[in-house]
């Protein structure tokens, strides 16, 4: 405790908090940080609460080295602030601590399919509004990928847990282990009186390398086993995780605490290329997973991979080129293959929705407000921009929350979220 403490003090309470600008969810950190220290940690809570519903995850999971502390004007000369533990200090004492009043219903109805971080998110603020929310997952508990895709040494489900209790303190409905499209559809749930649809299913469908022995049963895909790590018994000894970002480095990691089995690493490009955080990558190495280098996978066998060694040239303008000198490939011996090469979207809704449009990747093409090609259907986070962090993902949601709010209040002729502030304002003025 006197370690956060400490570090709010250090907070230099910025006029213009460059931290502030690099969240982008834009937390209001010098103020929280003194309200903190002035033990007012009820109404720190609901400040970042109200600014961020993720706030307890995100303190946990954000790439603070980009985001708050790689901005800290501390940088310059030492050590930046590190925000994310009081942060993390304050939001799960809040989430334990607080009791959310159920708002008057407006009577309108929505409908969030996809209980991860975008659709929460969603439901929340709408919920806030008024609105009567149902959320829909595929899964049979909420989170996305909180739940399914962090291990719980990065984040403990009991957050999730918490979470859900305050959301149904906000009359938010959850419906688990429900597939919307084959059996019911958007049409349907349009026909059941929902106003608008909020579509956040992330992306859950593995990325393939498409080479030979990608069925055989030594092999599997990292965003499933994450799904439920302790389901595979049989790694066995040895296990080549092919890929090198975040997944990639969860999937080692877990191996490494649920099992005695030796994990290497397999990339095909340099250490300066690798797509996780560096620090996933340092302590992936320091829970002893090994990172092999220019690596090229030609196929799979039940016994290890055949590799080629990629080499690299550079020409006189310094641009890079590479290629597989397959002449001189060879095998690294393994029980199991874990493939992490990223995942794109499940087809399940729009195989089964008129006027959906996706792009050549199958994500779902939208505005930047989350309006997609059929009216009433708004989606955001990863399922549009494919995978990318959760706070990112909360920050879009916001602004789509805000346009969905804007078009049932259009479609039902009432004053717009603007004039309502506006009216709001004045009142409290008069």
């Amino acid at each position: 405790m006197a370690d956060i403490i400490q570090e709010a003090q250090r907070c230099l309470k910025c006029k213009k908090p460059m931290c502030k600008e690099g969240c982008p969810v834009r937390t209001e950190i010098p103020v929280v940080m003194q309200m903190f220290l002035d033990g007012k940690i009820d109404e720190a809570g609901e400040k970042l609460f109200g600014n961020n519903p993720l706030t307890a995850m995100c303190s946990l999971i954000c790439p603070h080295e980009k985001n708050c502390m790689g901005h800290c004007v501390l940088n310059r000369k030492g050590a930046p602030i590190k925000f994310y533990e009081v942060e993390q200090y304050i939001s799960s004492f809040y989430l334990e601590k607080a009791r959310l009043n159920r708002q008057k219903s407006n009577g309108l109805r929505v409908g969030i399919i996809g209980a991860g971080p975008a659709g929460l998110t969603i439901a929340i603020t709408l919920a806030k509004r008024g609105y009567e929310v149902t959320v829909i997952d595929s899964k049979d508990q909420i989170g996305g990928v909180l739940r399914y895709g962090i291990p719980a040494f990065r984040l403990p489900k009991t957050l999730l847990d918490k979470l859900q209790s305050r959301m149904e303190e906000l009359g938010i409905m959850f419906r688990p282990n429900t597939l919307i499209g084959p059996t019911i559809t958007i049409d349907d749930m349009f026909e059941d009186g929902y106003q608008a649809i909020f579509i956040g299913t992330g992306v859950w469908k593995p990325n393939k390398l498409r080479i030979p022995g990608e069925t055989l049963g030594n092999v599997h895909f990292a965003i499933d086993y994450l799904k439920n790590p302790d389901s595979y018994t049989q790694l066995g000894k040895k296990v080549l995780i092919i890929g090198a970002g975040n997944v990639a480095m969860d999937a080692a990691r877990t191996i490494l605490r649920k099992t005695s089995a030796e994990v290497d690493l397999i990339f095909f490009r340099g250490p300066e290329e690798v797509t996780a955080l560096k620090e996933e990558l340092d302590l992936s190495i320091i829970d002893g997973a090994k990172m092999r280098y220019y690596l090229s996978t030609q196929r799979i066998e039940v016994d290890g991979i055949i590799v080629a060694p990629v080499i690299e040239k550079v020409d006189e303008d310094g641009n890079k080129t590479y290629y597989d000198d397959i002449e001189h490939e060879y095998k690294i011996p393994c029980d199991s293959v874990i493939i992490a090469i990223g995942q794109g979207a499940q087809s399940n809704i729009v195989k089964n929705t008129k006027e959906l449009d996706t792009n050549a990747k199958g994500l779902i093409v939208s505005t930047e407000k989350g309006q997609t090609s059929r009216p009433g259907v708004f989606a955001a986070g990863d399922v549009v921009s494919g995978a990318k962090t959760v706070v990112q993902a909360v920050a879009a949601s916001k602004m789509v929350a805000d346009e969905m709010d804007n078009y049932i209040r259009k479609k039902n002729n009432l004053p717009s979220l603007e004039e309502e502030r506006l009216a709001n304002d004045c009142n409290k003025a008069q």
